[in-house]
């Protein structure tokens, strides 16, 4: 059977193809256990227009500092294969204790490294964001993690000047353990971890299923709430130029993002 060849032109100058930098991208790096990072993701950013593209990151359970501080060797080349030789508006790299331990220089400059041109964010770089657009400086902290991995996360937020009210740890040592905490047991945690003097809530890890029971987990507690992917999703929104409130986010919902002279070191 003779094969009809239809002639579109070159790619570079036809005008039968959308031009090469056409619409927004997004570069997503999950950690190979992960179950819930993506889903969050899809939830928030559909309808927006926004392309979202992932790829996991090599990662040995059970979480330690060594583990997470070997991620940054291997960011670099997992980044490179988020569509190759293609530039993207942000790459998010989602793992809070591991942006912890690394820090925000060295997730940003593995990224740079084959993304010049994105700008990089991670989950504590969000969530300090998302911290600042709420006027907030005394907050509780929730984590699923180790006491040892809890730590490098509370140090971070007391650099950046945030009065600690209480934290909280689950000891769980496996991110598909994580992933498993139920809604209602999350509400109830969610509510013991916050002081009184607190005046929001950070639940801390990408793969914690919190981020869709964030208003709930504010109307328990008065108060807003922000999560590692919920924080994320937001930022990574707001850096595309999508303005539109963010599904689920309580209170984050509808806020600008703060400039960076406002967030100050990050």
């Amino acid at each position: 059977m003779d094969v009809r060849v239809s002639d579109l032109g070159p790619p570079g100058a036809s005008a039968a193809f959308h031009p090469a930098g056409e619409g927004r991208r997004v570069g997503l790096v999950v950690l190979e256990t992960d179950l819930t990072m993506e889903r969050d993701f899809a939830r928030m950013t559909h309808g927006t227009g926004l392309g979202v593209f992932a790829n996991r990151i090599a990662f040995d359970n059970p979480i330690t500092r060594g583990g997470l501080a070997a991620l940054e060797s291997r960011l670099t080349d997992v980044a490179a294969r988020l569509i190759p030789d293609t530039p993207l508006d942000v790459v998010h790299f989602g793992c809070t204790s591991a942006s912890a331990v690394i820090g925000d220089a060295g997730v940003e400059a593995a990224v740079r490294a084959v993304k010049p041109t994105a700008r990089v964010i991670n989950p504590l770089v969000a969530a300090h964001a998302a911290l600042t657009a709420l006027g907030i400086r005394r907050l509780s902290i929730l984590t699923p993690y180790v006491p040892e991995i809890t730590q490098p996360v509370a140090e971070r937020f007391e650099s950046l000047g945030y009065a600690l009210q209480g934290m909280t740890c689950w000891a769980i040592a496996d991110d598909r353990d994580m992933a498993r905490v139920r809604r209602d047991v999350l509400l109830r945690e969610a509510v013991a971890a916050t002081h009184p003097d607190a005046e929001a809530l950070f639940i801390s890890c990408t793969a914690v299923p919190s981020a869709e029971a964030v208003p709930a987990i504010e109307a328990a507690i008065g108060r807003p709430v922000v999560t590692s992917n919920q924080a994320a999703g937001w930022m990574t929104l707001r850096l595309c130029g999508v303005d539109a409130p963010v599904p689920q986010s309580g209170r984050l919902s509808t806020c600008p993002l703060p400039s960076d002279d406002a967030r100050g070191a990050a």
